[in-house]
């Protein structure tokens, strides 16, 4: 009998387990969509689920095991895939009903990779729509919910792998993140979530308009990244999805990185930088200063040197939004949809604004500058650390709150510290920072150097170990 209230143990963990055939990867397939069963119900956070599949690879897996043959680092493990991302023979739709019905006859790289290393794919996970919103609703699906508190928002866009996550549904799940999908939903329901180096991780054929494999939307913005419960479990993940791929241009030469050398003594001696608002951020008071606590804590704990500094970029969120809308399809969309469609709210205004050449050339332009004032700042400090977010969860179907610590947020405003990283393409990641007066989960962001992925997940495994937070759980799951 599987308890649907018993999460799963960490990736690293399970993996080990089956490979040495302690349990079965049938028994922990098993054990997912048990808890799936049980709590999807209140979250909504699978879209898709694949049950005769999963159960099928996994005894394939078991058979390989029985057989002695090698099997991969993540074998039996069960994985949750964002639907943004595309699933051969499984139903991948984008969050649109434009795509409902969309069956892809190839997988993304990424999901590639992780099938090849034995992971299991279990399902598919919300988003919104094509991934435009930091948010979990969508025309298509059921809105998903924080297991922290149902009625507010996971955040997103990749809210059914953060949901998933945060519930012990699964223990590994994919994310993308274009300006901040990975990151702001890891904050916001206690995970931990990379957006790794852009091109550490090839992207294809990503998520398309129409018909042209490959044609991926925020080409020069998008990076795929894993959402998990521990530090460990992404760099696992990470050590089978790096690497380049002759399918994505901008992918990056394989590196000699051990992944699995995450000893947060490295920080010994290193510079940090901590800003609490980039120098123009609304940001509530309490993230801000339980982001500052975990900050000195993880200096003081390491011996690192800690100064609050700001790079200074000013505002930049315009030119965010306007490469963007150069980097999407407007055309493709608009010809798709049928007459009277309404996509949902930041895509509907991407596609009614009339961007110009000149708008697009300006944040270009924009974006090195950008990318000049960092590398920079980079030069005097080894890590930047922020908030995850500007605020905690927020009620579902909204597009976020209004105004906070009494500034009005302009569209694109409520993630002003995770597009930064898009921008310049530093790897970057939100790690659990505490928890707020009403109990509501508060993310640490950690930017690296240009191309630096393992400091960044040496610093957050230094948070881990110095805030831990792995033994708290959301009531949800001890729900009758």
């Amino acid at each position: 009998m599987h308890d649907p209230y018993r999460p799963t143990d960490d990736a690293v963990t399970l993996a080990a387990g089956i490979r040495n055939r302690e349990q079965s990867a049938v028994e922990a397939v098993s054990a997912a969509l048990a808890r799936i069963e049980q709590l999807d119900g209140k979250l909504k956070a699978v879209c898709t689920l694949a049950p005769e599949q999963a159960l099928a690879d996994a005894e394939a897996i078991d058979r390989r095991l029985a057989a002695g043959e090698a099997v991969g680092p993540l074998a039996g493990v069960p994985l949750a895939v964002k639907d943004l991302i595309s699933t051969r023979g499984l139903r991948t739709t984008f969050g649109s009903k434009l795509y409902a019905d969309n069956v892809p006859d190839e997988d993304d790289i990424v999901v590639e990779r992780l099938r090849s290393a034995g992971a299991v794919v279990i399902g598919k996970t919300n988003t919104s729509e094509f991934g435009y919103g930091a948010v979990g609703h969508n025309p298509l699906f059921p809105t998903t919910r924080n297991p922290w508190n149902t009625n507010l928002t996971p955040g997103g866009s990749s809210a059914g792998s953060a949901a998933a996550i945060a519930s012990g549904m699964v223990a590994l799940s994919l994310g993308s993140d274009g300006g901040g999908s990975v990151r702001v939903p890891a904050s916001l329901t206690g995970t931990f979530g990379i957006k790794p180096s852009w091109g550490r991780v090839p992207v294809y054929p990503g998520c398309r308009v129409e018909t042209e494999p490959g044609a991926s939307g925020w080409e020069s913005l998008e990076h795929i990244g894993p959402i998990t419960r521990t530090v460990a479990d992404a760099a696992l993940m990470l050590s089978v999805l790096s690497g380049p791929s002759p399918k994505d241009r901008h992918s990056l030469p394989r590196e000699d990185i051990d992944w699995a050398d995450l000893d947060p003594s490295w920080l010994k001696g290193k510079r940090i930088a901590f800003t609490a608002d980039l120098g123009f951020a609304p940001v509530d008071p309490e993230i801000a200063a339980l982001a500052e606590i975990a900050a000195r804590q993880l200096a003081r704990e390491y011996g690192a040197e800690l100064d609050i500094a700001t790079p200074q970029i000013g505002d930049a969120t315009e030119a965010f939004l306007a490469l963007v809308a150069l980097d999407t399809d407007r055309q493709g969309l608009r010809r798709m949809a049928p007459p009277g469609y309404a996509f949902t709210p930041m895509l509907q205004s991407l596609l009614g604004r009339e961007w110009t050449a000149d708008a697009f050339t300006d944040a270009i332009l924009q974006r090195k500058r950008v990318n000049n004032v960092v590398w920079r700042f980079m030069q005097r400090y080894d890590l930047l650390l922020t908030p995850g977010t500007s605020t905690a969860a927020f009620p579902i179907d909204s597009e976020g709150p209004a105004e906070i610590a009494g500034r009005a947020i302009p569209p694109g405003g409520l993630t002003p510290f995770s597009f930064l990283a898009n921008l310049t393409g530093q790897p970057a990641a939100s790690v659990p920072a505490g928890f707020t007066r009403s109990g509501l989960p508060v993310g640490l962001q950690i930017i690296g150097r240009h191309q630096d992925d393992l400091s960044v997940l040496r610093a957050a495994a230094g948070v881990e170990r110095a805030l831990p937070w792995q033994h708290r759980w959301p009531e949800v799951l001890h729900a009758t």
